[in-house]
């Protein structure tokens, strides 16, 4: 990985008075509709926006050019990632938690909720439970506190979810969304073979994110700005980045959501691998009518649209925070993954753990809106014509990072991706499926085979389609 080794600070590339002039910028051109069909027209090159262009298409208030925004988020969501979503589960190891964020439950004032931590015999149920599903890809949670959560028992952890194979199941590619943390510690989490490491900044106003971070390491903005830097000096080329929307305006952690993107994208030659766009829930201890910056359903499609032109290399996540409408309706916007079956409770996939949650107090993180088993999310995403995807190729095939992004950019993924996501839904319907789910899992194969451009590999995909169908697992190309 090539990159620009000199050091840059989080005020000097998410840069308070740059944010304030681009929303001053973009509310003044609301209406001019001969800047706006000027960005829209580059947009249309698939080679982004800047994060002022981008805050303009966001700001933008003419109807029929709004329209045009939404459609354009149509066509380069399908042009570069096709009508394919991957499948995750949240994986929630321990709530015990240092911090004193005040949206969150964890936070360490919090006497209500149970404090629990995972032993690895505990992970080892959860992890067979989570693969009993149908799940692959996992992303790990936890919260702050180093004793009781210290890096070597996120290590371990991980090494036992890819120790555990069982019947058919296997989980393929562990994400980790854990504290801001040293580079060491980020070439450790490396060794040990993470996918992603995901972190979200909860908002870009320093201001006010040291106001809603009163305590605890967190409360140090730049330390927790810098960390993706960290992150990839560590070796990690895979990140993902995100705000919590509704805790700050959302003009304002738009723009420097888009400024954390161009950052990485210029220091190390490739931007961030996910964005997901979370909104603050309901929870333990947190009403989220305490905060007055949440936004509602429209400007939240809207967010993702722009979101979508302005990186349209970059997936996007959607989690069941969100209802089965909203997330039905930012489906075609621009996400590329979500998740399915989710639990954000420690230890709330297996069944002896689940006995303790249901007569105790509730140790999830927040309320989950769309509480649909993984089965009913994939009938549904094939009801829409979507592709149910449990893909962990590129990752295991060393196809991360700027290698990733250049397939991507060639318009080649595509090739390798739909095979990629036909034969690991194939896994799903042969293993894990319901009988009407397995029907309308193989017509949606069916018709989506003649799709694969290349004929050499699409031949090739129907002969493996018939190897897994024969009891052959994990084919990838």
């Amino acid at each position: 990985m090539k990159y620009d080794v000199k050091s840059e600070k989080a005020e000097e590339f998410i840069n308070d008075e740059e944010i304030l002039a681009s929303i001053e910028y973009g509310e003044a051109n609301a209406s001019n509709r001969a800047l706006i069909k000027e960005i829209l027209e580059k947009a249309k090159t698939a080679k982004g926006l800047s994060h002022r262009e981008a805050f303009v298409l966001l700001s933008c208030k003419e109807e029929d050019l709004n329209e045009e925004i939404f459609n354009l988020a149509k066509e380069l969501k399908v042009r570069f990632y096709g009508n394919r979503i991957v499948l995750f589960a949240p994986l929630y190891l321990s709530n015990y938690c240092i911090n004193g964020c005040v949206y969150c439950p964890y936070h360490a004032k919090n006497k209500h909720i149970p404090r629990r931590k995972l032993t690895q015999e505990e992970i080892k149920k959860e992890v067979i439970a989570l693969q009993d599903m149908g799940h692959k890809r996992l992303a790990l949670e936890t919260g702050e506190d180093p004793v009781n959560n210290p890096i070597d028992y996120v290590l371990e952890s991980i090494k036992t979810i890819y120790s555990i194979h069982h019947k058919n199941g296997d989980i393929r590619r562990v994400n980790v969304n854990i504290a801001a943390t040293t580079i060491e510690n980020y070439r450790k989490l490396k060794e040990v073979g993470i996918g992603t490491y995901i972190l979200f900044q909860e908002t870009y106003n320093k201001k006010n994110y040291e106001l809603l971070h009163p305590t605890g390491p967190k409360h140090n903005y730049a330390y927790h700005t810098e960390a993706m830097d960290r992150a990839m000096l560590g070796g990690i080329d895979d990140v993902g980045i995100g705000v919590l929307f509704g805790l700050e305006n959302y003009k304002y952690d738009f723009v420097g959501l888009m400024m954390h993107a161009e950052h990485l994208e210029k220091r190390f030659g490739v931007g961030p691998h996910t964005i997901s766009v979370p909104r603050i829930r309901p929870a333990d201890d947190i009403d989220p009518d305490d905060f007055d910056n949440s936004i509602d359903d429209d400007i939240f499609a809207k967010i993702v649209a722009c979101i979508r032109i302005a990186t349209p290399y970059t997936g996007m996540i959607i989690s069941t925070r969100e209802s089965k409408e909203t997330r039905e309706k930012v489906l075609e916007l621009g996400i590329s993954q979500i998740s399915g079956g989710s639990k954000t409770s420690v230890g709330g996939y297996s069944d002896y753990l689940k006995e303790i949650e249901m007569n105790s107090e509730s140790s999830a993180q927040f309320d989950t809106s769309d509480q649909r088993t993984l089965d009913e999310v994939v009938d549904w995403l094939m009801s829409m014509g979507h592709i149910p995807s449990f893909c962990t190729a590129c990752y295991r095939k060393g196809r991360t990072g700027d290698r990733f992004m250049s397939l991507v950019k060639a318009g080649q993924i595509g090739n390798i991706c739909l095979p990629n996501a036909l034969m690991t839904l194939q896994e799903y319907l042969c293993d894990y499926a319901k009988e009407n789910t397995r029907r309308d899992g193989e017509k949606i194969i069916e018709k989506m085979i003649v799709e694969i451009g290349n004929e050499t590999i699409k031949e090739s995909t129907k002969g493996w389609l018939k190897e897994i169908k024969a009891g052959k697992r994990d084919i990838r190309i």
